[in-house]
Protein backbone atom coordinates (compact mmCIF):
# COMPACT_ATOMS: atom_id res chain seq x y z
CA UNK A 1 0.00 0.00 0.00
CA UNK A 2 1.19 3.50 -0.74
CA UNK A 3 1.92 5.79 2.22
CA UNK A 4 0.49 8.77 0.30
CA UNK A 5 -2.44 10.58 2.01
CA UNK A 6 -5.91 9.82 0.60
CA UNK A 7 -6.27 12.97 -1.58
CA UNK A 8 -2.98 12.25 -3.37
CA UNK A 9 -3.93 8.59 -3.72
CA UNK A 10 -7.23 9.60 -5.36
CA UNK A 11 -5.36 11.98 -7.68
CA UNK A 12 -2.90 9.20 -8.54
CA UNK A 13 -5.70 6.76 -9.38
CA UNK A 14 -7.32 9.44 -11.54
CA UNK A 15 -4.04 9.90 -13.41
CA UNK A 16 -3.67 6.14 -13.94
CA UNK A 17 -7.18 6.01 -15.42
CA UNK A 18 -6.40 8.95 -17.73
CA UNK A 19 -3.21 7.17 -18.84
CA UNK A 20 -5.17 3.99 -19.59
CA UNK A 21 -7.74 6.02 -21.52
CA UNK A 22 -5.05 7.68 -23.64
CA UNK A 23 -3.26 4.37 -24.29
CA UNK A 24 -6.40 2.87 -25.80
CA UNK A 25 -7.23 6.09 -27.63
CA UNK A 26 -3.80 5.80 -29.27
CA UNK A 27 -5.18 2.71 -30.99
CA UNK A 28 -8.73 3.91 -31.58
CA UNK A 29 -8.16 7.46 -32.71
CA UNK A 30 -6.24 6.40 -35.80
CA UNK A 31 -8.77 3.78 -36.97
CA UNK A 32 -10.96 6.18 -39.01
CA UNK A 33 -8.09 8.21 -40.50
CA UNK A 34 -4.91 6.11 -40.72
CA UNK A 35 -5.93 4.08 -43.82
CA UNK A 36 -6.94 7.30 -45.59
CA UNK A 37 -3.70 9.02 -44.58
CA UNK A 38 -1.71 6.03 -45.86
CA UNK A 39 -3.65 6.12 -49.13
CA UNK A 40 -2.97 9.85 -49.41
CA UNK A 41 0.77 9.21 -49.01
CA UNK A 42 0.90 6.18 -51.34
CA UNK A 43 -1.63 7.30 -53.93
CA UNK A 44 -2.95 3.72 -54.17
CA UNK A 45 -5.74 1.96 -52.27
CA UNK A 46 -4.18 -1.49 -52.83
CA UNK A 47 -0.81 -0.34 -51.47
CA UNK A 48 -2.60 1.37 -48.59
CA UNK A 49 -4.19 -1.91 -47.44
CA UNK A 50 -0.79 -3.61 -47.39
CA UNK A 51 0.85 -0.79 -45.46
CA UNK A 52 -2.05 -0.60 -43.01
CA UNK A 53 -1.65 -4.31 -42.23
CA UNK A 54 2.08 -3.79 -41.75
CA UNK A 55 1.45 -0.91 -39.34
CA UNK A 56 -0.94 -3.04 -37.25
CA UNK A 57 1.68 -5.79 -37.08
CA UNK A 58 4.41 -3.27 -36.14
CA UNK A 59 2.32 -1.94 -33.26
CA UNK A 60 1.60 -5.45 -31.92
CA UNK A 61 5.22 -6.53 -32.31
CA UNK A 62 6.50 -3.54 -30.34
CA UNK A 63 3.97 -4.27 -27.62
CA UNK A 64 5.25 -7.85 -27.42
CA UNK A 65 8.91 -6.81 -27.27
CA UNK A 66 8.68 -3.73 -25.06
CA UNK A 67 6.00 -4.47 -22.46
CA UNK A 68 8.27 -6.75 -20.36
CA UNK A 69 11.12 -4.22 -20.61
CA UNK A 70 8.92 -1.36 -19.42
CA UNK A 71 7.44 -3.51 -16.65
CA UNK A 72 10.91 -4.55 -15.42
CA UNK A 73 12.17 -0.96 -15.58
CA UNK A 74 9.27 0.07 -13.36
CA UNK A 75 10.24 -2.69 -10.88
CA UNK A 76 13.77 -1.25 -10.81
CA UNK A 77 13.30 2.53 -10.95
CA UNK A 78 9.72 2.92 -9.74
CA UNK A 79 6.40 3.37 -11.52
CA UNK A 80 6.32 7.17 -11.65
CA UNK A 81 9.29 7.90 -13.96
CA UNK A 82 8.40 5.07 -16.34
CA UNK A 83 4.75 6.15 -16.63
CA UNK A 84 5.67 9.81 -17.13
CA UNK A 85 8.29 8.99 -19.78
CA UNK A 86 5.77 6.80 -21.58
CA UNK A 87 3.15 9.55 -21.61
CA UNK A 88 5.76 12.03 -22.86
CA UNK A 89 6.72 9.54 -25.57
CA UNK A 90 3.06 9.18 -26.55
CA UNK A 91 2.88 12.96 -26.97
CA UNK A 92 5.95 12.86 -29.22
CA UNK A 93 4.45 10.01 -31.22
CA UNK A 94 1.25 11.93 -31.95
CA UNK A 95 3.25 14.99 -33.01
CA UNK A 96 5.42 12.85 -35.28
CA UNK A 97 2.38 11.29 -36.96
CA UNK A 98 0.67 14.66 -37.33
CA UNK A 99 3.71 15.97 -39.22
CA UNK A 100 4.74 12.76 -41.04
CA UNK A 101 5.63 13.67 -44.65
CA UNK A 102 6.28 10.07 -45.80
CA UNK A 103 5.23 6.52 -45.03
CA UNK A 104 8.53 5.83 -43.29
CA UNK A 105 7.88 8.64 -40.83
CA UNK A 106 4.41 7.20 -40.27
CA UNK A 107 5.92 3.74 -39.69
CA UNK A 108 8.30 5.25 -37.13
CA UNK A 109 5.28 6.79 -35.42
CA UNK A 110 3.52 3.40 -35.24
CA UNK A 111 6.64 1.82 -33.75
CA UNK A 112 6.88 4.59 -31.15
CA UNK A 113 3.15 4.18 -30.42
CA UNK A 114 3.67 0.49 -29.73
CA UNK A 115 6.51 1.27 -27.31
CA UNK A 116 4.81 4.11 -25.44
CA UNK A 117 1.41 2.38 -25.24
CA UNK A 118 3.15 -0.40 -23.35
CA UNK A 119 3.01 1.96 -20.36
CA UNK A 120 -0.21 0.39 -19.16
CA UNK A 121 1.93 -2.47 -17.82
CA UNK A 122 3.24 0.08 -15.31
CA UNK A 123 -0.28 1.41 -14.78
CA UNK A 124 -1.52 -2.05 -13.76
CA UNK A 125 1.52 -2.49 -11.50
CA UNK A 126 0.86 0.94 -9.94
CA UNK A 127 -2.73 -0.08 -9.15
CA UNK A 128 -1.44 -3.28 -7.50
CA UNK A 129 0.95 -1.18 -5.38
CA UNK A 130 -1.71 1.15 -3.98
CA UNK A 131 -4.61 -1.28 -3.47
CA UNK A 132 -4.89 -4.22 -1.07
CA UNK A 133 -5.45 -7.66 -2.66
CA UNK A 134 -9.16 -7.69 -1.83
CA UNK A 135 -9.70 -4.38 -3.66
CA UNK A 136 -7.58 -5.02 -6.76
CA UNK A 137 -10.39 -6.46 -8.89
CA UNK A 138 -12.34 -3.22 -8.45
CA UNK A 139 -9.22 -1.19 -9.27
CA UNK A 140 -8.60 -3.20 -12.41
CA UNK A 141 -12.28 -2.87 -13.23
CA UNK A 142 -11.85 0.91 -13.23
CA UNK A 143 -8.87 0.57 -15.57
CA UNK A 144 -10.97 -1.71 -17.79
CA UNK A 145 -13.72 0.91 -17.83
CA UNK A 146 -11.14 3.51 -18.89
CA UNK A 147 -10.03 1.16 -21.68
CA UNK A 148 -13.64 0.84 -22.83
CA UNK A 149 -14.06 4.61 -22.76
CA UNK A 150 -10.98 4.84 -24.97
CA UNK A 151 -12.43 2.34 -27.44
CA UNK A 152 -15.59 4.48 -27.64
CA UNK A 153 -14.00 7.92 -27.59
CA UNK A 154 -11.00 7.18 -29.81
CA UNK A 155 -12.79 6.26 -33.05
CA UNK A 156 -15.52 8.86 -32.44
CA UNK A 157 -12.98 11.65 -31.90
CA UNK A 158 -10.90 10.45 -34.82
CA UNK A 159 -13.95 10.34 -37.09
CA UNK A 160 -15.19 13.83 -36.15
CA UNK A 161 -11.79 15.51 -36.36
CA UNK A 162 -10.95 13.53 -39.50
CA UNK A 163 -13.73 15.44 -41.27
CA UNK A 164 -11.74 18.60 -40.62
CA UNK A 165 -8.33 17.17 -41.55
CA UNK A 166 -6.68 13.76 -41.64
CA UNK A 167 -3.98 15.20 -39.37
CA UNK A 168 -6.34 16.85 -36.85
CA UNK A 169 -6.92 13.73 -34.68
CA UNK A 170 -3.16 13.42 -34.09
CA UNK A 171 -2.80 17.06 -33.08
CA UNK A 172 -5.70 16.72 -30.63
CA UNK A 173 -4.25 13.54 -29.13
CA UNK A 174 -0.84 15.20 -28.75
CA UNK A 175 -2.44 18.05 -26.81
CA UNK A 176 -4.33 15.68 -24.49
CA UNK A 177 -1.21 13.58 -23.85
CA UNK A 178 0.83 16.70 -23.12
CA UNK A 179 -1.76 17.84 -20.57
CA UNK A 180 -1.73 14.36 -18.97
CA UNK A 181 2.07 14.53 -18.66
CA UNK A 182 1.94 17.91 -16.91
CA UNK A 183 -0.87 16.72 -14.63
CA UNK A 184 1.07 13.59 -13.69
CA UNK A 185 4.26 15.57 -13.13
CA UNK A 186 2.43 17.56 -10.46
CA UNK A 187 0.17 15.01 -8.76
CA UNK A 188 1.56 11.50 -9.32
CA UNK A 189 3.40 10.12 -6.25
CA UNK A 190 5.72 7.14 -6.44
CA UNK A 191 3.98 3.92 -5.39
CA UNK A 192 6.91 1.47 -5.13
CA UNK A 193 9.12 1.92 -2.07
CA UNK A 194 12.91 1.68 -2.70
CA UNK A 195 13.24 -1.41 -0.51
CA UNK A 196 10.65 -3.22 -2.65
CA UNK A 197 12.49 -2.71 -5.95
CA UNK A 198 14.23 -5.41 -7.97
CA UNK A 199 17.45 -5.17 -9.98
CA UNK A 200 16.98 -4.96 -13.74
CA UNK A 201 18.17 -7.98 -15.72
CA UNK A 202 17.67 -8.62 -19.43
CA UNK A 203 17.03 -12.28 -18.66
CA UNK A 204 13.74 -11.19 -17.08
CA UNK A 205 13.05 -8.12 -19.21
CA UNK A 206 13.04 -9.80 -22.63
CA UNK A 207 9.58 -11.18 -23.54
CA UNK A 208 10.62 -14.83 -23.38
CA UNK A 209 12.39 -14.32 -20.06
CA UNK A 210 9.35 -12.47 -18.66
CA UNK A 211 7.12 -15.38 -19.65
CA UNK A 212 9.19 -17.60 -17.33
CA UNK A 213 7.59 -15.77 -14.41
CA UNK A 214 4.23 -17.14 -15.54
CA UNK A 215 5.65 -20.66 -15.17
CA UNK A 216 6.94 -20.00 -11.66
CA UNK A 217 3.77 -21.28 -10.02
CA UNK A 218 1.24 -23.87 -11.31
CA UNK A 219 -1.78 -21.65 -10.64
CA UNK A 220 -0.08 -18.64 -12.22
CA UNK A 221 0.60 -20.69 -15.35
CA UNK A 222 -3.03 -21.79 -15.54
CA UNK A 223 -4.30 -18.24 -15.05
CA UNK A 224 -1.92 -17.05 -17.80
CA UNK A 225 -3.50 -19.60 -20.15
CA UNK A 226 -6.96 -18.35 -19.13
CA UNK A 227 -5.79 -14.81 -19.88
CA UNK A 228 -4.50 -15.88 -23.30
CA UNK A 229 -7.77 -17.64 -24.15
CA UNK A 230 -9.75 -14.55 -23.13
CA UNK A 231 -7.65 -12.31 -25.39
CA UNK A 232 -7.78 -14.88 -28.18
CA UNK A 233 -11.58 -15.04 -28.13
CA UNK A 234 -11.92 -11.27 -27.82
CA UNK A 235 -10.02 -10.58 -31.04
CA UNK A 236 -12.81 -12.39 -32.90
CA UNK A 237 -14.56 -9.02 -33.05
CA UNK A 238 -11.66 -7.08 -34.55
CA UNK A 239 -11.10 -9.89 -37.06
CA UNK A 240 -14.57 -10.68 -38.45
CA UNK A 241 -17.32 -8.61 -36.82
CA UNK A 242 -17.59 -5.96 -39.54
CA UNK A 243 -17.61 -8.55 -42.33
CA UNK A 244 -20.03 -10.84 -40.47
CA UNK A 245 -22.45 -7.99 -39.71
CA UNK A 246 -22.49 -6.93 -43.34
CA UNK A 247 -22.79 -10.43 -44.83
CA UNK A 248 -25.42 -11.82 -42.45
CA UNK A 249 -27.48 -8.77 -41.46
CA UNK A 250 -26.71 -6.26 -44.20
CA UNK A 251 -25.39 -3.70 -41.72
CA UNK A 252 -23.30 -0.79 -42.93
CA UNK A 253 -20.73 1.44 -41.29
CA UNK A 254 -23.32 3.46 -39.33
CA UNK A 255 -24.92 0.42 -37.68
CA UNK A 256 -21.55 -1.21 -36.96
CA UNK A 257 -20.12 1.98 -35.45
CA UNK A 258 -23.18 2.48 -33.26
CA UNK A 259 -23.03 -1.10 -31.98
CA UNK A 260 -19.32 -0.84 -31.21
CA UNK A 261 -19.99 2.31 -29.21
CA UNK A 262 -22.81 0.51 -27.36
CA UNK A 263 -20.46 -2.40 -26.58
CA UNK A 264 -17.91 0.02 -25.17
CA UNK A 265 -20.53 1.76 -23.01
CA UNK A 266 -21.83 -1.55 -21.62
CA UNK A 267 -18.29 -2.67 -20.86
CA UNK A 268 -17.66 0.59 -19.02
CA UNK A 269 -20.72 -0.07 -16.89
CA UNK A 270 -19.79 -3.66 -16.10
CA UNK A 271 -16.13 -3.03 -15.27
CA UNK A 272 -16.58 0.35 -13.63
CA UNK A 273 -19.72 -0.39 -11.57
CA UNK A 274 -20.48 -4.12 -11.29
CA UNK A 275 -17.05 -5.64 -10.62
CA UNK A 276 -16.71 -4.38 -7.04
CA UNK A 277 -20.13 -5.54 -5.75
CA UNK A 278 -19.98 -8.89 -7.57
CA UNK A 279 -16.49 -9.65 -6.21
CA UNK A 280 -17.72 -8.89 -2.68
CA UNK A 281 -20.44 -11.50 -3.14
CA UNK A 282 -18.69 -14.18 -5.22
CA UNK A 283 -14.97 -13.54 -4.71
CA UNK A 284 -12.40 -13.08 -7.45
CA UNK A 285 -12.51 -16.67 -8.66
CA UNK A 286 -16.31 -16.95 -8.79
CA UNK A 287 -16.62 -13.58 -10.55
CA UNK A 288 -14.01 -14.59 -13.14
CA UNK A 289 -15.81 -17.85 -13.93
CA UNK A 290 -19.22 -16.15 -14.15
CA UNK A 291 -17.79 -13.54 -16.53
CA UNK A 292 -16.21 -16.15 -18.81
CA UNK A 293 -19.40 -18.27 -18.77
CA UNK A 294 -21.61 -15.32 -19.74
CA UNK A 295 -19.09 -14.44 -22.45
CA UNK A 296 -19.35 -17.95 -23.86
CA UNK A 297 -23.17 -17.83 -23.83
CA UNK A 298 -23.27 -14.37 -25.38
CA UNK A 299 -20.79 -15.11 -28.17
CA UNK A 300 -22.55 -18.39 -29.03
CA UNK A 301 -25.89 -16.56 -29.15
CA UNK A 302 -24.37 -13.97 -31.50
CA UNK A 303 -23.20 -16.71 -33.85
CA UNK A 304 -26.60 -18.41 -33.81
CA UNK A 305 -28.74 -15.25 -34.04
CA UNK A 306 -30.78 -15.39 -37.27
CA UNK A 307 -31.70 -11.68 -37.13
CA UNK A 308 -29.91 -8.47 -36.27
CA UNK A 309 -32.22 -7.76 -33.33
CA UNK A 310 -31.40 -11.12 -31.74
CA UNK A 311 -27.69 -10.37 -32.25
CA UNK A 312 -28.18 -7.08 -30.37
CA UNK A 313 -30.06 -8.92 -27.60
CA UNK A 314 -27.12 -11.33 -27.25
CA UNK A 315 -24.83 -8.37 -26.57
CA UNK A 316 -26.36 -7.88 -23.12
CA UNK A 317 -25.38 -11.21 -21.52
CA UNK A 318 -22.10 -10.98 -23.43
CA UNK A 319 -21.35 -7.66 -21.69
CA UNK A 320 -20.91 -9.56 -18.40
CA UNK A 321 -17.75 -11.00 -19.98
CA UNK A 322 -16.21 -7.77 -18.64
CA UNK A 323 -16.26 -9.30 -15.14
CA UNK A 324 -13.47 -11.70 -16.12
CA UNK A 325 -10.52 -9.49 -17.07
CA UNK A 326 -10.08 -7.50 -13.81
CA UNK A 327 -10.54 -10.60 -11.65
CA UNK A 328 -7.97 -12.61 -13.63
CA UNK A 329 -5.54 -9.73 -13.13
CA UNK A 330 -6.35 -9.57 -9.42
CA UNK A 331 -5.81 -13.30 -8.91
CA UNK A 332 -2.48 -13.17 -10.74
CA UNK A 333 -1.14 -10.18 -8.77
CA UNK A 334 -1.81 -12.08 -5.54
CA UNK A 335 0.61 -14.81 -6.65
CA UNK A 336 3.74 -12.67 -7.13
CA UNK A 337 5.64 -10.32 -4.83
CA UNK A 338 5.45 -6.51 -4.87
CA UNK A 339 8.82 -6.29 -6.61
CA UNK A 340 7.55 -8.48 -9.48
CA UNK A 341 4.31 -6.67 -10.30
CA UNK A 342 5.81 -4.78 -13.24
CA UNK A 343 7.37 -7.93 -14.67
CA UNK A 344 4.04 -9.74 -14.29
CA UNK A 345 2.15 -7.04 -16.17
CA UNK A 346 4.79 -7.00 -18.90
CA UNK A 347 4.47 -10.75 -19.30
CA UNK A 348 0.67 -10.48 -19.38
CA UNK A 349 0.86 -7.82 -22.07
CA UNK A 350 3.17 -10.03 -24.13
CA UNK A 351 0.64 -12.85 -23.80
CA UNK A 352 -2.05 -10.46 -25.04
CA UNK A 353 0.16 -9.39 -27.96
CA UNK A 354 0.69 -13.02 -29.03
CA UNK A 355 -3.08 -13.52 -28.95
CA UNK A 356 -3.51 -10.26 -30.87
CA UNK A 357 -1.33 -11.58 -33.68
CA UNK A 358 -2.57 -15.18 -33.79
CA UNK A 359 -6.30 -14.69 -33.18
CA UNK A 360 -7.16 -12.38 -36.12
CA UNK A 361 -5.26 -14.69 -38.47
CA UNK A 362 -7.11 -17.75 -37.15
CA UNK A 363 -10.61 -16.26 -37.05
CA UNK A 364 -10.08 -14.54 -40.39
CA UNK A 365 -9.21 -17.95 -41.87
CA UNK A 366 -12.25 -19.60 -40.24
CA UNK A 367 -14.54 -16.85 -41.52
CA UNK A 368 -13.10 -17.16 -45.03
CA UNK A 369 -14.01 -20.86 -44.94
CA UNK A 370 -17.56 -20.15 -43.76
CA UNK A 371 -18.52 -17.21 -46.02
CA UNK A 372 -18.99 -16.79 -49.75
CA UNK A 373 -20.98 -18.62 -52.41
CA UNK A 374 -19.50 -22.09 -51.75
CA UNK A 375 -18.20 -22.14 -48.15
CA UNK A 376 -16.12 -25.05 -46.89
CA UNK A 377 -17.81 -24.67 -43.48
CA UNK A 378 -21.60 -24.82 -43.74
CA UNK A 379 -22.41 -22.21 -41.08
CA UNK A 380 -21.46 -18.52 -41.35
CA UNK A 381 -21.36 -18.13 -37.56
CA UNK A 382 -18.70 -20.84 -37.11
CA UNK A 383 -16.06 -18.38 -35.88
CA UNK A 384 -18.40 -17.22 -33.09
CA UNK A 385 -19.14 -20.78 -32.00
CA UNK A 386 -15.43 -21.59 -31.86
CA UNK A 387 -14.78 -18.45 -29.79
CA UNK A 388 -17.60 -19.47 -27.43
CA UNK A 389 -15.99 -22.89 -26.99
CA UNK A 390 -12.65 -21.19 -26.23
CA UNK A 391 -14.32 -19.10 -23.50
CA UNK A 392 -16.10 -22.13 -22.06
CA UNK A 393 -12.74 -23.91 -21.83
CA UNK A 394 -11.26 -20.82 -20.18
CA UNK A 395 -14.06 -20.83 -17.58
CA UNK A 396 -13.38 -24.48 -16.69
CA UNK A 397 -9.63 -23.89 -16.47
CA UNK A 398 -10.18 -20.73 -14.43
CA UNK A 399 -12.39 -22.60 -11.99
CA UNK A 400 -9.64 -25.17 -11.45
CA UNK A 401 -6.80 -22.61 -11.38
CA UNK A 402 -8.33 -20.34 -8.76
CA UNK A 403 -9.42 -23.04 -6.31
CA UNK A 404 -6.58 -22.63 -3.84
CA UNK A 405 -5.81 -19.39 -2.08
CA UNK A 406 -2.04 -19.47 -2.50
CA UNK A 407 -0.04 -16.78 -0.65
CA UNK A 408 2.30 -14.42 -2.48
CA UNK A 409 5.58 -15.88 -3.66
CA UNK A 410 8.71 -14.57 -2.08
CA UNK A 411 10.23 -11.49 -3.59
Amino acid sequence: MSAAPPPRRIAAIAFILVTALLDVMSMGIVIPVLPQLIEQLTGSSSEASLWNGLFVALWAAMQFLCSPVIGSLSDRYGRRPVILLSVAGLTLDYLLMALAPTLWWLALGRILAGVTSSSFTSAFAYMADITPPESRARGYGLIGAAFSAGFVAGPLLGGVLGEISLRAPFWAAAGLSGLAFLYGLIVLPESLAPDKRMAFHWTRANPFGALRLLRSHPELSSLAVVNFLLYFAHHLFSAVFVLYAGDRYGWGAWQVGTLLALVGLMDMGVQGVLVGPVVKRLGDRGTMVVGLAFGAVGVAAMGLAPTGWLFVAAMFPNALWGLAMPTIQSLMTQRVSESEQGQLQGANNSVGSIAGIASPLFFGWVYALSAGAHPALPFIGSAFLIAAAVLAGAALLGWAAGRRNTPLTAG
